[in-house]
């Protein structure tokens, strides 16, 4: 009885510190991911290097027991972990507005060695790390968390409640089914996403300059949307990132030339809006059919349905669909899908599955309109017969002039 009442003493004393520590930092960001391998310490160190280089003070906590790697990332050396005179473990600093500390310095000298720690091991090692470090104030402080929804994660969350999520996958849907267990995850204790960051979705051609669909393709917006969640960005495959990470150089950032530079300024760009809005209330996933689903402000999906190239007069007969994504005001990426066998019904709901937020058509007979509406998907009537890549660019610029529904029944 006088043990357990020690215990719980020194958890309160143990909460009173890491409050103290933690309350001169204006946002922690907790990022996240189902599974391993989906380039979850690259987007936190990434994500720490670009607000800093923006003028804001962040400090990067790295604190993935089983996998520290953002002391190899940053090319960091020495001891950057806890261990100083006064028993407060203070950050190194790796550029001009921003500190890191790893807890790869807990785990031994022989950093191949596996570490085999019980569940209230972990958890207790996890939380005198996060109380023993000293930090200056901060305007973000970006949190490697462990993979997965255990005992690591949980413990970070219930730590730092006020800290919000950045969840990052992959496209395929093995990572996909993880991620929405993370997104349950963070639903379950409280914590509000941030949004989703699609890594891998794509690698650019060398020659051509296409996009090369490694993996499964918009895995990471159909998920956001269904979930009712931003998709903060899709990030393509660099195999520069990988060649740079290995040799601990940043440097990639600094080419604003190539396209994950430039996506993942954008991821930045609107963490530091969303980060300035205080949400309440978590969103929860729509249950009943049809969904109507929460729009992003920065993404989309518009449908056109094709013939020859071009705007079909027969929206329910045509043999395709443009579907294009379009990513803060332009077009990101154009997919021909074939449609389902027409059915009365089965091509709203079918739409809706896929994300599509607009169809453009010639004309539709007042039922399907009525049916897409029903399904959250908003409609365009009467659009002259271009290539859907113009009619798309045409509605963008507010340029897009329709005329009579030219009724396909």
């Amino acid at each position: 009885m006088a043990k357990g009442e020690m215990n719980r003493q020194d958890q309160q004393q143990q909460d009173l510190e890491i409050k103290e520590r933690l309350g001169h930092i204006k946002n922690k960001i907790l990022v996240m991911s189902g599974k391993g391998g989906v380039g979850k310490s690259s987007v936190a160190a990434y994500l720490s290097v670009a607000l800093a280089k923006k003028g804001y003070r962040v400090g990067l906590m790295d604190v993935d027991l089983h996998g520290p790697s953002i002391p190899h990332i940053l090319g960091l050396k020495g001891n950057i972990g806890p261990g100083s005179t006064d028993g407060k473990a203070r950050p190194v600093k790796y550029i001009q507005n921003m500190d890191v500390i790893s807890i790869e310095p807990l785990l031994g000298e022989n950093k191949d060695a596996a570490t085999i720690w019980r569940g209230p091991l972990k958890i207790g090692v996890i939380r005198q790390f996060i109380a023993d470090v000293e930090w200056s104030d901060l305007d973000y402080m970006i949190i490697d968390s462990p993979p997965g929804t255990g005992d690591e994660p949980l413990t970070v969350a219930q730590t730092i409640p006020d800290a919000k999520a950045v969840i990052v996958t992959t496209p395929q849907e093995i990572s996909l089914a993880d991620v929405r267990k993370s997104i349950n995850f963070c639903r379950q204790v409280k914590m509000e996403i941030l949004g989703l960051v699609e890594n891998m979705s794509g690698l650019e051609c060398p020659h051509c300059g296409k996009m090369i669909d490694i993996f499964k393709t918009r895995g990471g917006m159909l998920t956001a949307k269904k979930e009712g969640l931003r998709l903060l960005g899709t990030l393509p495959f660099e195999p520069e990132v990988v060649s740079m990470g290995d040799m601990g150089n940043m440097g990639l950032l600094d080419n604003g030339k190539i396209l994950i530079t430039q996506e993942f300024s954008k991821i930045v760009d609107g963490i530091i809006k969303f980060t300035n809005i205080e949400t309440t209330t978590i969103p929860e996933p729509k249950k009943k059919v049809p969904i109507i689903k929460k729009r992003s402000e920065d993404s989309k999906i518009l449908v056109v349905p094709i013939s020859e190239g071009k705007l079909s007069s027969h929206f329910g007969h045509c043999k395709q669909l443009a579907f294009i994504e379009i990513q803060h005001g332009k077009i990101a990426k154009t997919e021909m899908l074939a449609p389902p066998a027409h059915e009365p019904g089965v091509l709203p709901r079918w739409l809706n599955e896929q994300g599509a937020d607009i169809v453009i058509a010639a004309g539709m007979g007042e039922r399907a309109q009525q049916l897409l509406k029903e399904n959250g998907i908003d409609v365009i009537i009467g659009a002259p017969m271009d290539s859907p890549e113009s009619l798309t660019n045409q509605y963008l610029s507010g340029t897009l002039v329709t005329g009579a529904n030219v009724c396909d029944h």
